[in-house]
């Protein structure tokens, strides 16, 4: 089988993956210069289904634990330290509430919480630590797995094109991976800003990702080795990208602050921002129209979700199996 995969962030690697693992011919196409050079570029990269079990439907965990095993299995420098979840005195009613809609955790005290990070002794009285999750830093996983389908699978990866040489015309399958851009075939998409900080000290350490909850502005700390933290993130119901907003970046810097004073004295060397692709529920469909399959609304679980995703795909195209829990769906509301 010849496939074409059109977008090389998160979605279009790791369905190029799995074509190419059952034998299919496959050409990347991405408009831009490199891999995972979209949403990719600022996604956190935690691998929390549990954690994310607290916001998003039962599917999301499902595809979560699926894609976790992949991870691990497919790219190096996978820590597997799992996550925590913090709260200051006043808001511990969201870490009741967080525990309650979620599971695979354990109730950790003051000198647990300690124990797992060092720098955070005497700081809070109570969290939650789910030991099987880990996180990943999305750049250098994209460029591994980038590497791994050039070296070993052969794939053509064309950057800086648009489809105009040809490539979908000639293939027996299109897997379209553009996320917003497929709006022009998927009218119901929609966007949701995610705006980050990278922060650079060298007088805390963390080993883990840690969420701190907020009852406005809830963010995550996302260790990335050498005295770097990536910072994120809001969701911001509008297609805008670029800009980050000055509330944001306040809010951002204030939640982390009140993890740890150190972060105050923080250099900022990052700041970014991007859209997401999310249908009304904010849940990933797969979708079929003649020779393409549409890969897409991975909203704020990229890479959470798309290996789980791509192994479906390839199983509609080569088995001709369907998976209701993302794609049973009236085709008149799209």
């Amino acid at each position: 089988m010849r496939v074409t995969v059109v977008g090389a962030g998160v979605a279009g690697l790791t369905c190029a993956h799995a074509f190419a693992q059952r034998g299919a011919q496959v050409t990347v196409i991405e408009r831009r210069s490199g891999s995972g050079q979209g949403c990719s570029w600022y996604a956190g990269g935690m691998l929390a289904p549990w954690c994310e079990r607290e916001s998003a439907e039962p599917l999301i965990a499902e595809l979560g634990l699926e894609s976790l095993d992949y991870w691990r299995r497919e790219v190096p420098d996978v820590p597997n330290e799992g996550s925590l979840v913090l709260a200051q005195p006043r808001d511990l009613p969201d870490l009741r509430r967080f525990s309650r809609r979620t599971e695979g955790y354990e109730w950790v005290d003051g000198a647990r919480i300690a124990a797992l990070e060092p720098d955070l002794e005497g700081r809070f009285d109570q969290g939650l630590f789910f030991p099987t999750e880990a996180h990943l830093e999305p750049r250098k996983a994209l460029a591994a797995l980038t590497r791994r389908l050039t070296d070993e699978f052969g794939i053509d990866m064309r950057f800086e094109a648009d489809g105009s040489d040809g490539a979908g015309d000639e293939a027996d399958l299109v897997v379209d991976c553009r996320g917003l851009a497929a709006r022009d075939q998927l009218a119901d998409l929609r966007g949701v800003k995610g705006e980050m900080l990278v922060l650079y000290s060298t007088e805390i350490a963390l080993k883990r990702p840690v969420r701190m909850l907020h009852p406005r502005i809830p963010v995550y700390i996302v260790p990335r080795g050498d005295g770097h933290f990536m910072i994120g993130a809001t969701s911001i119901e509008n297609d805008e990208r670029g800009r980050v907003t000055g509330r944001s970046m306040l809010e951002l810097l204030g939640s982390v602050y009140a993890l740890h004073p150190a972060f105050g004295e923080a250099e900022i060397v990052e700041i970014g921002a991007d859209v997401r692709p999310a249908f009304p529920d904010n849940l990933p469909r797969l979708r079929r129209r003649g020779k393409t399959i549409y890969v897409n609304g991975l909203y704020r679980h990229g890479f959470l979700a798309a290996p789980a995703l791509a192994r479906r795909a390839a199983e509609l195209a080569f088995d001709g199996t369907r998976f209701p829990e993302v794609m049973d769906e009236d085709p008149r509301e799209w």
